[in-house]
Order: structure tokens, then sequence, then C-alpha cells
């Protein structure tokens, strides 16, 4: 079955540049003209993936990431203008897998699609039963679930794919350039904007106390850690 992807953007040229070079990897592509009706679509059916714009008239995109966040994981990338910073940071702190910056290429755009839908292949593996626990945190490794306590924590794919990677390297410290490469891709190496927002939304997330984390701590000079907990 081929891979939905729903575009959403109000402007008809990326539209059909967007549908036309994701069609052309093989993807099946439904488009909207805003996040209003973006969200009406998602809701009645789930896409793969969400290619969404910031601005658009009716919703917005940032709107609607907030809105779709309330009831999926979907993974999301969003489009921004060149210079809107804010938008990209916002974007990530309500959910957003990545973000592409307009104008975009052909060549970029497939490469972020396809690095986003690889990370969301984490949640379909299948691993051997085991639990993985770190303090009053817990991850179902075969049910792609984490608990804070008893209580079931929601990730996106990226945050999940991220967390893992902690867990699977426990003790190790991991500098910005590691993470970046083994969540995002090499082509994200230098991008350390993003997984610091992307630890910032784990941390309020995971841990009792955001400004003092005991999952993931700074190393400061050298990276990030989960510490062994004894």
């Amino acid at each position: 079955m081929a891979t939905t992807i729903l575009v959403v953007d109000d402007e008809p040229l990326y539209i059909h540049l967007l549908k036309v070079n994701l069609e052309s990897e093989g993807y099946e592509i439904e488009t909207a003209p805003d996040g209003e009706k973006a969200l009406e679509m998602v809701s009645r059916h789930l896409p793969d993936l969400i290619i969404l714009d910031v601005m658009m008239p009716r919703m917005d995109g940032i709107t609607a990431c907030i809105r779709i966040r309330q009831f999926s994981t979907v993974p999301i990338i969003l489009l921004t203008a060149l210079g809107e910073e804010h938008d990209r940071v916002n974007g990530l702190n309500i959910g957003a897998d990545d973000y592409v910056v307009k104008p975009f290429s052909a060549t970029e755009l497939v490469a972020r699609v396809r690095a986003v839908l690889r990370r969301t292949q984490i949640r379909a593996a299948s691993e051997t039963n085991k639990i993985f626990t770190h303090g009053n945190l817990k991850i179902d490794l075969a049910r792609a679930e984490v608990f804070k306590g008893e209580k079931q924590v929601f990730l996106s794919a990226t945050e999940y794919k991220l967390l893992l990677h902690f867990a699977h390297h426990l003790g190790q410290v991991l500098t910005a350039e590691e993470l970046l490469e083994a969540t995002w891709g090499a082509t994200y190496r230098s991008e350390k904007e993003i997984l610091w927002v992307s630890i910032a939304r784990l941390r309020q997330k995971l841990e009792d106390n955001p400004h003092s984390p005991v999952h993931i701590v700074t190393r400061t000079g050298m990276g990030y850690q989960m510490p062994v907990v004894n």
C-alpha cells in the first residue's frame, strides 16, 4: 500500500510542486487549502505524514498542528518562509517533527520526507518484549509506549527515536552532532536548534522538574547523557 501524504498549503504553485515531486517518488498525495480543511480530512482518515504550511487563511499551520496533536502523533513537516525563525521554533515546541524553509528544492523536500518517515518506523518495529526503566521512566519497547510513573506519555515519532537513542547508550555522553545524525540524519548535523527544542520538549514531558532533569542531563561543553541510575 502506498504511503499517503497530506499536503496543506493555500498557494496552488506549492501544492502543484509538492504533488508532482512526491508522486514521482511513489507517494499518494492528498491536498487541502487550509488548516481547517486539513483537520477535517485528518479526523476522517489519518495520512502517513502531513506537510503543513504555517501561513494560511482560516486556520494557520501552527493552530492546525496543535489541534492534530490533541489526537494523533502522525508525523508533521512544517513549511515556513525564510526568516520566520519564531514559527519554526513554535512548530517544534508544539509537536512538529521537522520543518522546510521556503523556497526549497525538490531534492531537499524529498530527503526530509524520507527522513521523517524512516523515524516513524521505530514505532512500527517490533522489538523483543522488554521494558526499559530509568527511575520513574518506563519504555515498553514492544509497544513503543512511554510511561512516567503510571501515566502514559505521548511522544512524537522523532521524540521517541531520540529517547531510545539515549536509552540504548545509557551512561554515555552523546554530542549534539551524534544525536542529530542518529535521530534526524547526517544532513542535520549542524541544525542544533531542532535538537535543543526536542530535548526541551522531552524534559517537559518526562521530568518532574524540567529545570533539574534526571533522565536527560546536559554535560556542559560535551553534550547530553542519560545517567546510570543506581
